[in-house]
């Protein structure tokens, strides 16, 4: 991993460098944004520079510290992720333990900690006795798509870089000329996953969700012509795929956002779903007002389901509303 290899967050790795170049390296950093922007990708290539035996603002790819990193078999690195949800008290006094002895081969120790929300209270409690007084040679990167769940003693303790979703026309290029996919199925992945890159990957080659993402619009399309037994009748669909629902839900949102911007505006560039303009044009007869109910009722459903009110009265409900 070197920082020419990520895509976009240029004015984070560009800080995380000059923090090397002026010697300013912070102890603690705290890496916060969505899922699937890129976060641990930046944090692999900082610690590989932090490592590096030339000492400067990025990787060199030839010393034996670089080579190492690259087969993770540094010495003096190490990342902590989550085990079945959570970070276990026990994972993070055995990191605290290894943490007082000296740097092997390199003169920093680094260490990652991903989903670092997902320690409980007693878990960050143990880790910020050690933020408080970290040992000179210590750099810890902490990532989090939520930092609401961590105290905030150690949110004042680190360094916080916010990243932000990548823009849709750089994954749509990238996934253009990596997967040699047609322009508007690049820019209905990209603009569906909002700049998420690893999931906008995932998607490319999902037949899956292409499949699931067409039995929506012919199950929209039929509850906007009046369908109620096929409102009734589709909750099994959502039932089999209970672990997608999300997803499910905003190829809704999505669907019903294009549909209001084509019936408004009718400019096709703005369309999540351009390659179904075809479909969404013989749907404009419907009213905005009802579009928008139908856009907030959907939402509605994602709120409820969050909360765990009934799944299939919160689906039928949207279902029969549409």
């Amino acid at each position: 991993m070197d920082f020419n290899e990520i895509i976009g967050h240029e004015k984070q790795i560009e800080a995380l460098q000059k923090s090397i170049e002026n010697k300013t390296v912070s102890h603690c950093y705290l890496f916060e944004g969505e899922k699937g922007l890129g976060k641990k990708n930046v944090a692999l290539a900082f610690s590989k520079s932090l490592l590096c035996k030339d000492e400067i603002d990025k990787p060199c790819n030839k010393c034996s510290s670089c080579i190492k990193f690259d087969t993770m078999n540094h010495p003096d690195f190490k990342i902590l992720s989550p085990d079945k949800g959570i970070i276990r008290k026990e994972n993070i006094d055995k990191l605290i333990s290894s943490m007082s002895s000296a740097p092997f081969e390199s003169k920093r120790k680094v260490i990652i900690i991903e989903d670092c929300h997902m320690m409980k209270l007693e878990t960050q409690n143990a880790l910020l006795k050690t933020l408080e007084e970290p040992p000179e040679y210590i750099n810890i990167i902490l990532i989090t798509s939520s930092t609401s769940k961590l105290i905030p003693t150690i949110l004042s303790r680190c360094q916080i870089f916010r990243f932000y979703p990548l823009e849709i026309h750089k994954i749509k290029d990238l996934l253009i000329k990596d997967y040699e996919i047609d322009e508007d199925k690049a820019n209905f992945i990209a603009s569906f996953t909002n700049g998420s890159l690893e999931r906008s990957r995932e998607l490319v080659d999902s037949e899956e969700f292409f499949q699931r993402r067409e039995e929506i619009i012919k199950l929209i399309d039929n509850l906007l012509k009046g369908d109620k037994i096929k409102a009734l009748t589709s909750i099994d669909l959502f039932n089999e795929d209970k672990q997608n629902i999300e997803e499910i839900l905003d190829i809704f949102l999505y669907w019903f956002r294009d549909l209001a911007i084509y019936k408004e505006i009718g400019d096709i560039s703005l369309l999540v779903n351009k390659d179904k303009v075809e479909i969404l044009s013989k749907e404009t007869y419907i009213d905005l007002h009802r579009i928008n109910d139908i856009i907030y009722r959907i939402e509605d459903t994602k709120m409820n389901i969050k909360r765990n009110v009934n799944f299939n009265l919160s689906i039928e409900t949207m279902l029969l509303s549409i």
